[in-house]
């Protein structure tokens, strides 16, 4: 058996992020052979993460971030078992090195962003190797990109929540300070679409349902029931459309009348809202 030195074990962690013992162990079964105790290591990943397939994991973060043009946004989801792993060093920065990677690569799915060179493998290999390290079950769950003239992204206190925006305008001043307000208005009040036109029929034909069946129950006469329908489905659409919401930071105008202050025809391309476990 060899004389496996802390120097050795140290220098097997510094390349993997492993353990101390997991490392040792590795270079022990190894015979102290550098290239056969990483592979060692990283079949110990595969190991866990096959065993704990099946396992939930609910908790991990969500993170937003834009290009330095601001025309690009990625969000991603990354899940994990239990919070404690979700706040560690290593699970946040593996978020963000593949956030990051998202953002100057701009793969257009997330089969081709687990295909991405991420420090010499795939950015699969490396959640498998950090299920290894780890132990517990982790998953990148989810990856959403917005293209727009201006893009803004706004990530919540606790990394659960994060939003993309965008506009179709840039060059505008003040208009930055107002994409992120949007971001904002997004998180907090989350909208189903852009506009009334943006809901599906199905939802529409739903809710006159609901509005009709609430004003029987009420006792309405039969002849007035479409028509309170019609006055809940506009409420509808002021509630859960983001142009027709009313702005969080002055209820005096729509989020449509605010970004027309900056420009009449300043409007939202497109958006984002993820959070964790919904």
């Amino acid at each position: 058996m060899a004389n496996i030195t802390a120097a050795e074990v140290n220098k097997l962690r510094q390349i993997t992020g492993a353990g101390m013992m997991d490392c040792k162990t590795a270079l022990i079964e190894s015979d102290g052979d550098a290239t056969k105790a990483i592979e060692i290591l990283r079949k110990k990943g595969q190991k866990i993460a096959a065993k704990r397939a099946d396992r939930e994991a609910t908790e991990g973060i969500i993170l937003a971030k834009t290009n330095d043009t601001h025309d690009f946004g990625a969000l991603i989801i990354v899940n994990s078992e239990t919070d404690f792993v979700a706040k560690s060093d290593d699970f946040i920065n593996y978020v963000k090195a593949v956030l990051d990677l998202a953002v100057a690569k701009k793969p257009a799915s997330m089969d081709e962003l687990n295909a991405l060179n991420l420090n010499g493998r795939t950015v699969e290999e490396n959640l498998t190797d950090l299920v290894g390290k780890i132990g517990e079950k982790l998953e990148l769950s989810g990856y959403y990109t917005v293209r727009a003239e201006l893009v803004s992204g706004y990530n919540h206190l606790g990394n659960k929540l994060a939003t993309l925006v965008g506009l179709n305008k840039k060059g505008i001043p003040g208009i930055a300070d107002a994409a992120h307000d949007v971001a904002m208005q997004i998180a907090a009040m989350s909208p189903i679409a852009i506009d009334r036109d943006d809901i599906d029929a199905t939802t529409i034909e739903k809710e006159i349902e609901i509005g009709m069946e609430q004003a029987r129950r009420e006792g309405k006469p039969e002849n007035m029931l479409e028509k309170i329908a019609i006055g809940k489905l506009n409420k509808f659409y002021k509630e859960n459309t983001l142009l027709n919401q009313e702005f969080i930071k002055d209820n005096t105008k729509t989020i449509r009348q605010y970004l027309q202050g900056f420009d009449k025809d300043l409007t939202v391309a497109a958006f984002c809202r993820q959070k964790l476990g919904v």
